[in-house]
């Protein structure tokens, strides 16, 4: 029997980790260490054509942490290795997440360097949750962050997704279905996704369908009469123009018998040049009211392009979106930030991070985002509002998993509070981001306790 789509539902989910998460929890175990411990997770760089993220994925982190634990199949894995003692096989096996999270809400419009989620628990566990948060978090931050600019680009009018077929597997459709949905997609051709999450569903034709009719006007016949109420003809399958007038001669005859064509898809070819033809054609037959969808290798630049030039009506994003498209992964890093000690940072080039448990603050004018302000958590002064809330207490939800619908909203609600120049597909713009002057000093402390080595600057 086949694994789960969702890997955080398997019972062998706390496998889908790294090697050394386990082998650096035998080496506490068998240093005694069950101290307290602070990890959080961020993006260190924005890559060259992002200004900002969507934060996404916290569901499934805290599905996981919830349900994490080593089942006799995992166990029985982990003790062929020959890796690891019967202690620490013993401890594994009655291991249970007991600490706290706090996240950004999903939909949450974030910037470089600012905590996504942070972990707080005995180092063990908060250590074992590493691949699997960088995974979830990351890769559907990655999609929505690339979703909200799809949505920027199309303006007014919709667009969905159809990337389930080149996404990089099952549960990666998935999740990237989730992710457009929750970043402005108005639908999902992936029905386990509109099952699983409620996004809507939507779908037309392949050019196979068309093929296996004697001619494209029996294939577009035939598909409406089946589908009356929303029928979509692909009309590219030989030549899109020549399919315009093939689609306007099938709906008239369709009109007879009570039946309306909803739209016509372009999903080749010149589309701007391709799409006002088709328009031309369908309005000089008595059929305004038929919309022009396009698809076929877009993305956000595309869109944009298309949404002012052309008389297309919605978009079809597949590809690019459900891969990343031109930036097609985040640095996403989870770090110990604390731990019983106190404060602790890397101070090594290139990589150093920022120590002690933190907070976000946002302060927003005439509703825009003005500055985001990371600080430590507490530190007194810090303007605005903060962005991480507390999700778990004592290894469980503090409530009940919100609905895909309210981080939707909070998403459209922050793409229009982002400036101007952030909400540039082709510019980039620096993020209105400030570290505080005491998470600056406590820095400071600790990175002349641990200089870099000279001379590997």
């Amino acid at each position: 029997m086949s694994a789960p789509l969702h890997p955080a539902d398997a019972a062998s989910a706390a496998l889908l980790t790294d090697l050394y998460e386990l082998t650096m929890a035998a080496a506490y175990l068998a240093d005694g260490n069950h101290g307290r411990a602070t990890f959080e997770l961020w993006v260190r760089d924005l890559g060259e054509h992002r200004n900002f993220l969507v934060a996404a994925g916290l569901d499934d982190a805290l599905r996981y942490l919830e349900s994490l634990r080593f089942e006799g199949e995992a166990l029985a894995y982990l003790r062929s290795l020959g890796r690891f003692s019967a202690e620490a096989l013993e401890f594994l096996a009655g291991l249970r997440f007991t600490g706290e999270v706090w996240a950004m809400p999903e939909g949450t419009i974030a910037f470089a360097g600012e905590p996504l989620l942070r972990v707080s628990a005995p180092i063990i566990e908060a250590q074992l949750a590493e691949t699997f948060l960088i995974n979830a978090v990351g890769f559907q931050t990655l999609i929505a962050s690339k979703a909200a600019r799809v949505t920027l680009a199309a303006g007014e009018k919709n667009w969905v997704d159809f990337g389930a077929r080149r996404a990089h597997g099952a549960d990666a459709a998935l999740g990237a279905a989730r992710a457009a949905w929750l970043a402005g997609a108005a639908a999902t051709s992936l029905v386990l996704a509109g099952h699983r999450f409620g996004i809507p569903v939507t779908g037309t034709m392949a050019h196979s369908y068309v093929l296996s009719h004697p001619s494209e006007r029996e294939a577009f016949l035939a598909f409406a009469r089946t589908f009356p109420e929303d029928a979509v003809l692909l009309i590219d399958t030989f030549d899109t123009v020549a399919g315009a007038h093939v689609a306007a001669e099938a709906a008239r005859q369709l009109a007879t018998e009570g039946i309306r064509v909803a739209g016509v898809r372009l999903d080749s070819g010149d589309m701007a040049m391709l799409a006002h033809e088709v328009r031309r054609i369908l309005d000089e037959a008595g059929f305004p009211d038929i919309r022009i969808l396009a698809s076929g290798g877009l993305d956000e630049h595309a869109v944009a392009t298309l949404a002012a030039a052309a008389p297309i009506d919605g978009f079809g994003v597949g590809t690019r979106l459900a891969t990343g498209g031109g930036d097609p992964s985040l640095d996403a890093v989870y770090k110990l930030v604390q731990d019983a000690s106190g404060p602790r940072m890397k101070t090594s080039t290139g990589k150093a991070t920022l120590p002690g448990v933190k907070q976000v603050y946002r302060v927003e004018e005439h509703g825009r985002i003005t500055g985001d302000t990371i600080a430590l958590a507490g530190e007194p002064g810090a303007a605005g509002w903060p962005l991480l809330r507390q999700m778990m207490a004592g290894g469980r939800r503090l409530d009940p998993p919100e609905p895909l619908t309210a981080g939707r909203e909070r998403c459209r609600a922050g793409l229009a509070s982002l400036p101007e120049g952030l909400r540039s597909l082709e510019v980039k713009a620096e993020a209105p981001v400030r570290v505080s002057e005491g998470l600056q000093v406590l820095a400071r402390r600790l990175g002349e306790a641990h200089p870099p080595a000279a001379g590997l600057h």
